[in-house]
C-alpha cells in the first residue's frame, strides 16, 4: 500500500517505434515473462491483425520494476481512428513519453495524441526514436517538437521538458544525441524516476475507481480496468458500481489483480494510485465509477469525441451467400455489434427501419474497417456499403467533418498530386521543400477526401506518405462525387485466362483466373467512368484443329488484391462490399440493360 508508483503512458505517430521501445523496457527490468513471448518482436501487439501490420490498435498496460519503484506502462495507439483507446488510456497516466522520428520530425497523429495529453495537463518527456537513421536530423525534430508545443498550448511546466535521444530497436538511449555513448535504456528509466511524479495514494479516503477498459476471462467473466483515484479495495468485499444512468449497485469483488509484467497477479488489496483488474459485477460498463457502498461517489464520465463516418451493415444477400461464413443471421450481426459496442466507446450501432441492416458509426475509415476484419476472422459473413459523413446541425448551419491532410511526395509528383486535391475542393495551408521531398499540408471536407488513399498510392507509384487527422466541423459543402468505373462480371462461373486476358484491355484486374464469380460482381476498374460489364468466364473455342495451348502462353498482368479498406474507398454509392471470412468481394447493384461480351 505504501509502495512507489509512476504510472506512465507512451504515445506517438505511427511506426516511431512505441511498442519496440516497451519491449526495451520490459527486456532490460527483467520482467517475468515467458521465454517464447520475450524472444518476439513487438512484445505488447498481442492481436493477430497488429502484428500483421506492425501497428497498435488496442491499448494495453504491463508493469515493470525499476529499483523500489512499480512503473505502470500503458501503450497506446498512434491512429487517430483508435482515438477513442488513446483517450481512455490518457486519463490514467500521470505523465507521458512522446516518441518521435529522429527523421521524420512530428506527424499528424502526434499533433493528435499530444493534443489529448497536454488537455489533462500530463508532464511530457521527448523521446527522439530511431537515432541510427542515416538521415536522422535530431535538431530540426526537437526545434518542431517545441514549436508544436507552443502551437498546441503548452503552459511553462509543460514546455520544460526533459529529452532523451534513443534506438528503441537496439535498447539504447542516451541524454545527448551522440549514438556511440549510450550503451543500454537506463537514462529513460532514470528521467521517468526524475521526473514524472509518484502516483498519489490517498488510501484513506473513500473509494473511487474510474472503468476505462472491459475485458472478459473464461473463469471470471467481464473484468474492469481502471485507476484507484482514491481509497482502497480488497477482494471479496461489498462495493457499488455507479452507471451511465447514476444509479449505484451493489456486488462483491470476486477477484482484485494488478499488472505483472505482460501478465495479472490476484491480489488482496489495493490503493490508490495503482492500476488494478476488478471482477464481479457482470454488467459494468466502460465510464463507470466502483465507489464505496456506504458512500458511493461518482467520478466525472470518460468524454470521447464523437464518430465522423457511418456504414450500413446487413445480412448478406449475393449468389454465395451462405457458402463461407458461419454466422450469417441478422441476429448474430447485431449481437456481434452491439457486443463491440461494450468495449469500443467510440462506436456507434443503430438499428433500422430494416431488421437485416444496422448503421455503425466510427472515427474513421480505418477503425470501421479493422471492425470488419476481426468479425470476418470471427466466422461473420455479411455486406457494408460505401461510408459516408455524419453531419451536424450546429447554430442552425449543416456541418461536416473535416481533415487534416500530410502528404511527403517526391518532387516530381507534388504537380499531380496538388491538381488531384484541388479538384476535391481542398485548400493547402502549407508546402515545404526538403531533400528532394515535397511536404504538403490541406485542410479538405471529410466527404471529397473519402476514397482518395487508393488514387494517391497510385498517382506517386507507392511512393508518397499520406496521414489524414479530423480537424474539426466546419460548414457543409456540396457533394462533388468522384466517378469511377468498374469492370462487372457478366455471368456466374469461373475466371479463364483466356477471358481475362481480353478484358484487362479495358482496366485493371481484382481477381485472378480460375476463382469462381457471380454475375454482378466487381472484377475490375475500368479504365473509363463508366461500368462495363464483360465475360470473364469465357473459354476458349476448342477444334479438331486447335487445342487449349496451340495460340501460345496467355500474358496477364498481375491483378490487384483488393482487401477491406481498399474495397471500402473504392465502392460508389451502388456497390456493396461482400466479407466472408475467406474472401472480399465487391458487386454492383445496377441493372444491366444490354449484356457485354
Amino acid at each position: 500500500m505504501n509502495e512507489d508508483i509512476r504510472n506512465i503512458a507512451i504515445i506517438a505517430h505511427v511506426d516511431h517505434g512505441k511498442t519496440t521501445l516497451v519491449d526495451a523496457l520490459l527486456r532490460q527490468a527483467k520482467t517475468n515473462i515467458k521465454d517464447e513471448v520475450l524472444n518476439t518482436e513487438c512484445i505488447m501487439d498481442s492481436n493477430e491483425i497488429e502484428k500483421e501490420r506492425g501497428i497498435t490498435i488496442f491499448a494495453k498496460n504491463a508493469s515493470v520494476r525499476y529499483g523500489n519503484t512499480k512503473i505502470n506502462i500503458l501503450d497506446t495507439p498512434g491512429h487517430a481512428d483508435f482515438g477513442g483507446e488513446v483517450e481512455r488510456v490518457l486519463t490514467m497516466a500521470d505523465a507521458a513519453l512522446l516518441l518521435i522520428d529522429a527523421k521524420e520530425g512530428p506527424m499528424p497523429q502526434t499533433r493528435f495524441v499530444l493534443k489529448k495529453a497536454l488537455q489533462l495537463g500530463l508532464k511530457i518527456i521527448v523521446v527522439i526514436n530511431k537515432m541510427d537513421k542515416p538521415e536522422a536530423r535530431p535538431a530540426y525534430v526537437l526545434d518542431e517538437a517545441l514549436n508544436l508545443f507552443i502551437e498546441l498550448g503548452a503552459n511553462d511546466a509543460q514546455l520544460d521538458f526533459p529529452v532523451i535521444y534513443s534506438i528503441s530497436k537496439q535498447g539504447k538511449a542516451g541524454m545527448k544525441p551522440d549514438v556511440s555513448e549510450m550503451k543500454d535504456i537506463t537514462p529513460i528509466f532514470e528521467t521517468i524516476l526524475k521526473f514524472v511524479p509518484p502516483a498519489e495514494r490517498d488510501v484513506d479516503a473513500n473509494l473511487q475507481f474510474l472503468t476505462v477498459n472491459i475485458s472478459r476471462d473464461d473463469f471470471k467473466g467481464r473484468i474492469a480496468t481502471g485507476k484507484i483515484y482514491k481509497g482502497k479495495i480488497k477482494s471479496g468485499e461489498t462495493v457499488s458500481c455507479i452507471g451511465r444512468d447514476g444509479k449505484a449497485v451493489n456486488f462483491k469483488v470476486t477477484a482484485l489483480m494488478v499488472s505483472d509484467g505482460l501478465g495479472r497477479v490476484e491480489v488482496c488489496e489495493a490503493g490508490a494510485g495503482d492500476i488494478v483488474h476488478i471482477a464481479g459485477y457482470p454488467d459494468i460498463g466502460i465510464g463507470d465509477t466502483i465507489s464505496s457502498k456506504d458512500n458511493p461517489v461518482a467520478l466525472t464520465r470518460l468524454k470521447i469525441d464523437e464518430p465522423t463516418i457511418q456504414v450500413v451493415f446487413m445480412v448478406n444477400n449475393s449468389p454465395f451467400a451462405g457458402r463461407e461464413g458461419t454466422y450469417v443471421t441478422s441476429r448474430q450481426l447485431r449481437e456481434r455489434l452491439y457486443k463491440e459496442m461494450e468495449t469500443d466507446v467510440a462506436l456507434r450501432v443503430e438499428d433500422t427501419n430494416f431488421p437485416e441492416k444496422f448503421l455503425v458509426s466510427g472515427r474513421g475509415e480505418l477503425h470501421i474497417g479493422i471492425l470488419i476484419e476481426r468479425m470476418r476472422r470471427e466466422g461473420y459473413e455479411f455486406q457494408v456499403g460505401r461510408p459516408k459523413v455524419i453531419y451536424k446541425d450546429i447554430d442552425g448551419v449543416k456541418n461536416e467533418p473535416y481533415e487534416e491532410v500530410s502528404i511527403e511526395v517526391p518532387d516530381n509528383f507534388a504537380g499531380t498530386i496538388i491538381e488531384k486535391m484541388g479538384t476535391r475542393g481542398a485548400e493547402m495551408k502549407d508546402m515545404r521543400l526538403h531533400e528532394g521531398i515535397t511536404h504538403l499540408t490541406f485542410i479538405i471536407p471529410t466527404s471529397r477526401f473519402l476514397g482518395f488513399r487508393s488514387k494517391f498510392m497510385t498517382d506517386t507509384k507507392g511512393l508518397g506518405i499520406l496521414n489524414s487527422l479530423f480537424y474539426g466541423y466546419l460548414p457543409a459543402v456540396e457533394a462533388r462525387p468522384q466517378p469511377h468505373g468498374s469492370v462487372v462480371a457478366y455471368e456466374d462461373g469461373q475466371t479463364t485466362a483466356f477471358a481475362l486476358e481480353n478484358a484487362q484491355l479495358r482496366g485493371t484486374m481484382f481477381v485472378p483466373p480460375g476463382v469462381q464469380v457471380y454475375r454482378g460482381q466487381v472484377v475490375g476498374r475500368c479504365s473509363r467512368d463508366e461500368d462495363l460489364e464483360i465475360n470473364v468466364c469465357k473459354k476458349k473455342e476448342l477444334s479438331n484443329m486447335r487445342s487449349t495451348s496451340s495460340d501460345g502462353m496467355v500474358m496477364l498482368d498481375p491483378h490487384v488484391e483488393m482487401g477491406v479498406e481498399d474495397a471500402l474507398e473504392y465502392i460508389s454509392d451502388d456497390e456493396l462490399v461482400e466479407v466472408t471470412p475467406k474472401s472480399v468481394r465487391m458487386r454492383s447493384l445496377k441493372v444491366f440493360k444490354t449484356k457485354g461480351h
